[in-house]
């Protein structure tokens, strides 16, 4: 008995010291009350003396007696906070994390944003010094003087004109030209409408420059020669007169400018599945002929999009790639077409991407991507995002508002759409792992029209929508059924008048384990024919 008895008290004391160690690790330094009292009491001790410090010893004492008290309340709070916070915090850290995720998104988007125009270094600075004063020598003396190639049509009146003429006119001709050449140096020379002379031009000139300096990491002669290769190719090829050129609403589907970013760039959308199908891939890209207009066009859509920047405070497109039904090995027209537009964007396009987001990547173009990797610089791979079918309208909305994304990819923008515009922005909530939400609607005048839009990211949710009357009277309308909205539905638009005061209730039921952001908007034109 008597064993048990010290094992027991032996247990105890364990358990009473881990308790106290456990304390002292939450609160390691005493509170300032506690010090305050630790030193009036060592005043008391001194000035009533004692011996054996008898006074001390009851000072103390009664310090530990209203420590110990106090020790015990915090604890006693404590563990009845942990009981209360046990319910709800994973669902509070959940809220937490999930907004520091998203104000990190944010910033990290504004921040690689406006990457292309921000000189890092002392390096960065002093080529772009030198690259400029390379330019200007460049201009000045006549080396971007290029003679355009003569359109196919006066080429071929050319041709029929006697040879024997020709031969005895060509040296008067070559003489006369050298002549206007050397006499008036054209120093007005624009690159996508912007002046490339340093010295007259201003930060959009150096916005300009600085995407070729890039494009060969800051090494001057390399950057030099591109922009005179580029400044060649485009006299050569007429792309200052692209935008006027008629070429036909063939290609319309395969690609597309449509809306900006959330920093205003303007965005591209690619999308290959259409190439898929053997109509439009004949009436495509079957002939070389088709196969030259489509590159054409492509050019074309990229000027298309150069023509909104104004290289200020916008300078680069984004752009997005739909990998969905990408045309497979037996295509290989479309691959050929593909790598021949890339390699001219890469070559006389230089910086122009700000993001290149990849969606609907099926598994195999990880692999692919994955061997392509090594390849690539770090600051083209950052300029990379890929999101799975799951993941495309969480991804895009990361870049895009809403109000900008086509409902084909999860987003609110319809095609000539008279309700609503880019302008009419969505609010947006939470609705929580097997909770239901509910949207209300005012309709306080009778004989409104109102309309909706609503979409949840991912849905897999049950959804229905009612009118609820005022008048309590008044029996509830079911608007919309309640249905089970799968992963690949879009957004909802609907309408409904009503015939007294009520609100319209939209109702979203989230039996998943996973949280669910849903975004909507809403307009009410009421018997007036004003809007709200």
């Amino acid at each position: 008995m008597e064993s048990k008895s010290e094992n027991s008290s032996f247990e105890k004391n364990v358990q009473t010291d881990a308790a106290v160690t456990a304390h002292d690790q939450k609160e390691e330094l005493p509170s300032k009350a506690n010090e305050e009292k630790v030193i009036e009491a060592d005043q008391k001790v001194k000035s009533s003396g004692g011996e054996n410090g008898e006074g001390k010893i009851e000072g103390l004492s009664k310090i530990d007696m209203e420590m110990k008290v106090n020790d015990e309340a915090k604890e006693g709070d404590l563990k009845e906070t942990n009981e209360v916070m046990n319910t709800s915090d994973q669902e509070r850290k959940e809220d937490i994390v999930k907004k520091i995720d998203h104000e990190i998104d944010v910033c990290e988007v504004k921040k690689e944003m406006h990457e292309d125009q921000v000189i890092k270094n002392e390096t960065e600075k002093k080529a772009l010094i030198e690259f400029r004063s390379k330019v200007e020598e460049a201009i000045n003396g006549s080396q971007f003087i290029i003679k355009a190639k003569p359109k196919e049509n006066e080429a071929n009146s050319s041709a029929m004109e006697g040879s024997e003429k020709q031969k005895e006119e060509n040296g008067q001709e070559e003489k006369s030209e050298q002549k206007e050449n050397v006499g008036s140096i054209n120093n007005d020379i624009r690159l996508w409408g912007v002046p490339l002379l340093p010295s007259k031009g201003g930060n959009a000139t150096d916005v300009v420059l600085l995407k070729f300096l890039r494009a060969r990491e800051f090494k001057v002669f390399e950057a030099f020669d591109m922009l005179r290769n580029t400044l060649k190719w485009r006299s050569e090829n007429n792309m200052d007169s692209i935008l006027d050129e008629d070429l036909g609403k063939d290609f319309d589907s395969t690609a597309f400018m449509n809306g900006t970013d959330r920093q205003g760039h303007p965005v591209c959308y690619n999308v290959f599945g259409v190439l898929a199908d053997d109509t439009m891939y004949t009436k495509t890209l079957a002939t070389e002929e088709n196969r030259d207009k489509f590159v054409r066009w492509r050019l074309q859509l990229i000027e298309k999009g150069i023509d909104k920047l104004d290289f200020i405070g916008v300078s680069s497109i984004l752009q997005i790639s739909d990998l969905k039904n990408t045309p497979g090995p037996s295509k290989k027209e479309v691959r050929l077409v593909m790598k021949q537009v890339i390699s001219l964007l890469q070559d006389n396009y230089p910086e122009f991407v700000v993001k290149h987001i990849f969606i609907n990547v099926p598994f195999w173009y990880y692999a692919f991507a994955a061997l392509l990797s090594p390849f690539l610089t770090q600051r083209t791979k950052s300029k990379f995002v890929y999101a799975r079918p799951a993941k495309v309208s969480e991804t895009l909305l990361k870049y895009i508002d809403a109000e900008e994304i086509p409902i084909s990819y999860g987003g609110l923008l319809r095609d000539n759409d008279s309700d609503f515009s880019v302008e009419d922005h969505a609010e947006e909530i939470v609705v929580k792992a097997s909770s239901t939400e509910t949207i209300e609607i005012p309709a306080p005048e009778a004989g409104s029209v109102i309309t909706w839009d609503l979409v949840v990211l991912g849905w897999e949710v049950n959804y229905k929508e009612e009118f609820v009357p005022s008048n309590v009277k008044s029996y509830t309308i079911l608007v919309q059924k309640e249905r089970k909205m799968g992963i690949q539905e879009g957004s909802v638009r609907n309408s409904f008048k009503n015939n007294e005061p009520g609100k319209i209730v939209l109702i979203i039921d989230n039996a998943s384990k996973t949280k669910k952001r849903a975004l909507y908007r809403y307009k009410i034109k009421n018997s007036s024919s004003s809007l709200i």
